[in-house]
Order: structure tokens, then sequence, then C-alpha cells
């Protein structure tokens, strides 16, 4: 056995474990937090506050009692109430006697004594945090990367092997080949601009520059060329990287993403051979495109092959800041799409309209999560804040043990004027308990086998 030659690999692994870690801990830490910050402005004592579970690595009390630790295991964590039997807020029965026995007053104290509206806005502290959190992230990387000037304008120019290229920063696009861009938020519009573009390059820009309109040579607008790879995808696999160009497939020279869209969609998961251009060197990489069931616009799913890979641009726009409403309300969309897109594909899944195999477990979150931060922080912290969203999105769902779970019974207590019994709380929570076990197993068993 070649030993050095498992190096990189351990390495990679490392690392991969690593980034996993790093992003279930920022989630956990936040949604927990949520939880002890609303408790404690509630009234509720919070005894332990953990990142992981097991053996204690780190722990300290603060000047309230509450007990910060971290754990030995990395891959949760919980805040423990005083009069709750576990990380779960199950009932403490013994405990909550003796609290009555020494002073009934700090039964207002425990999670199980308090009014109910504090219990409830306890509960649904974590998921909102989540929610709260994504909605931040997505507003500052909006932020920082801004918004296209009005009328498109280069910013940053991108060479291009063999094609020559006459633009340059600041000159303000009037026309490509004839067509003329629409507006920056025209989306529809973008899509009937790209088929309009000539399958050739370089193309005629019409730019205006010091006031004058000159023509001058450029590359197609949608260049053959990866503006980004996504995450366990085929072209991930493949070896493809940011910035490549993918100048032919199969031999045939292609100057346009829509050329090699097109390739891969008719492709019907037929290897295909493609000429790249890296730098200064030209690689030929092996890609199979796999069969993907893609969100419509129009709302549904639909089957399609793909390779994982989003198109770039002839170069960067010139950009402006927007305000900081603005980025708000881009910080909320975002969220609100992520929601509606995984519940839009559980419920396709249940209704056997798309594969289950949509559904990733640990194993392939990791892989995600080593992927997405080899490309960069910025990468990386979106993606952490598109598992914040997943993650409050399911602490959501009424599943005993889950936040839901627990807001569906304090729903039972507001109409039924009394708790449910605690026999028949320690069934629903063993069947919940169950239920996530077999979700868990479910989503470990498609990263092993699909």
């Amino acid at each position: 056995m070649d030993i050095l030659g498992l190096i990189p690999q351990f390495g990679g692994l490392l690392y991969t474990i690593a980034a996993f870690v790093a992003a279930l801990s920022v989630i956990v830490a936040v949604h927990e937090y949520g939880h002890y910050i609303v408790g404690r402005w509630s009234g509720i004592h919070a005894e332990v506050f953990s990142i992981g579970f097991g053996p204690v690595l780190w722990s300290r009390i603060d000047r309230r009692g509450t007990r910060w630790q971290i754990a030995a295991l990395p891959f949760g964590g919980y805040v423990k109430f005083m009069g709750d039997a576990n990380a779960a807020s199950g009932k403490d029965g013994e405990t909550m006697a003796e609290i009555y026995r020494r002073n009934p007053h700090d039964l207002r104290r425990t999670m199980h004594g308090a009014p109910l509206w504090a219990r409830a806005a306890t509960v649904a502290a974590g998921p909102v945090f989540n929610f709260v959190m994504s909605i931040l992230v997505f507003s500052a990387i909006f932020l920082a990367r801004g918004v296209p000037v009005e009328p498109l304008t280069v910013g940053e120019t991108q060479n291009y092997p063999g094609i020559e290229s006459g633009l340059r920063a600041g000159d303000r696009i009037v026309s490509i080949a004839g067509q003329v861009p629409p507006d920056a938020n025209a989306s529809p519009g973008w899509d009937t601009f790209e088929g309009l573009l000539p399958l050739e390059s370089p193309l005629d820009y019409k730019v205006e520059r010091d006031g004058v309109e000159v023509l001058v040579p450029g590359p197609h607008f949608y260049p053959a060329v990866v503006g980004s790879v996504i995450p366990r995808s085929a072209a991930q696999d493949a070896g493809l990287r940011p910035d490549d160009v993918i100048a032919a497939i199969d031999g045939t020279p292609i100057v346009a993403f829509r050329q090699l869209k097109e390739t891969v969609e008719g492709s019907e998961g037929k290897p295909l051979v493609l000429d790249v251009w890296r730098g200064d060197e030209t690689l030929q990489l092996l890609l199979v495109p796999r069969r993907t069931d893609s969100p419509k616009p129009e709302g549904g799913y639909e089957t399609n092959w793909r390779i994982g890979v989003a198109s770039g641009q002839a170069f960067e726009p010139a950009t402006t800041t927007p305000g900081v409403g603005a980025a708000l309300v881009a910080g909320v969309e975002g969220t609100y799409n992520i929601v509606q897109s995984s519940l839009s594909g559980l419920w396709h899944m249940i209704a056997g309209q798309i594969s289950t195999c949509n559904i990733s477990g640990p194993i392939g979150i990791a892989q995600a999560s080593g992927a997405v931060a080899s490309q960069g922080a910025q990468s990386f912290i979106a993606f952490i804040a598109v598992l914040s969203t997943a993650v409050g999105l399911l602490n959501l769902f009424p599943i005993p043990a889950l936040d839901g779970g627990h807001l569906m019974f304090y729903a039972y207590e507001a109409v039924a004027g009394k708790p449910p019994s605690d026999n028949v709380l320690r069934v629903l929570m063993g069947i919940g308990i169950t239920l996530i076990l077999s979700l868990m197993l479910f989503s470990l068993s498609n990263d092993l086998f699909c």
C-alpha cells in the first residue's frame, strides 16, 4: 500500500470534517442561543448551555448560574432549563417536586412551570434565530457584492485564450451584436437577450467611452466559462474549477455557455469529453451528466441532465452599494426562497414526483461543507446561511422532540386549557425520537447508496 499516496486524501478528509463541524457549530450555537436568551428574558433559568454532546471538554459557570460548555461530540447542542429531565426538555417530575417543596415560587423559573407564552416564545426562538441569521448573512453578502450599475458598465475585464477583447473598465454597454441589454432586474429579458446573441466569438460591442460611442470586439457575453461549481456535482467529480473555459465538447468547438447547456441536456447521460482552457494549459476532462430534479420558475419540478456549473460573463459588471433596506429585502427573499423550495421539494418527494435521493444526510452535508469551504470564505458563509434556514425549518416540523412538536403541545394546551398528561407526552416523545432516528438513517443510506 502507498501510504504517502493516502496523505492528500487524509488531509482532504480532515478539511471536510473541520468545515462540517465549523458550519454545524455556528448554526447550533445560534439556534440554542435563541432558546437561551429568550428563555432568560422570559424568566426561565437555563442550567446548561452546551455545544456538542458527551464528555465535557471545557466549561464555566456564569454569574447567573448557567454552565456554558463544549462537549466532545460536536454534532448538535442543547440548552437544559431548570426542571428539564434531558436535552429534549422532558419534564423531570422529581426535580419539579423538590423545587416546589423548597420554594413554590421557583416553579416560575422552570420551563414547565412558566406561563404558556414564555414557554412558547422560548421554544420558537431557536428556529427564529436561525432565520434571522440567514437573513442577516444574505443581506451582508448582497451589500458586499453590490448591484449592477445602470446602464450595464464594464467593471473588470476578463481575458480568454485566443479571443481578442477591446473592452475596458468603465465602458458603458450600448449594444452587443446589435442587441440592447435589458435592465439588470429584468430576468425574462435577459433570457431573451441571451437567445438573440449569435453563437460566435468575438462579437461587436458598441460602448460609450469618454462620451463617445465606439465599436470594439469582445467575447460572447455568456462565454463557455465556469462561473461556479456546485458541490457534489458531476462537474466537481470531473475536476472542473471556476474560471475554466470550455473550448470544445467531444471535439466540437463551442463559444457560448448555452451550447454547453444544450449539449448536456441532450446527452441522456452519455459521457462527454471536454477540452478545457485553464490558465496557460489545455486539459481534457471526462464528464458524465446526472439526472437532476430542478425547480421550475412557475413552480414544481422537472427532471433534466445537469453537470452542476453556473455560467460566467464576458466581464464583471461595475456595481454600486445598495441601501440597507434593499439588502434586508434581498435577505428576506433569499431565506423565503430556500424555505419555499425545501417545502416544495419535500412535497414532490412524498408525492413520488422526484427522487428521494434529493435528501442528504450527514456525509453529504459534510462533503458539501468541505467543497464550498474550498471555494472561499464568502461561499462558505452563504452555505452556512442556507443550512441555518434548513435547520430552522426542520425544527418547526410538528414532530415530538423537535421545537415544532413542543409548539404543537402548547397549542393543544392553549385550546384545551391544560397540557397533555405526562404519560401521553412520554409516548409521543418516544414516537418523535423514533421518527427522527429513522429520517437520519434514511438520509445516511442516501449518502451511501444514491
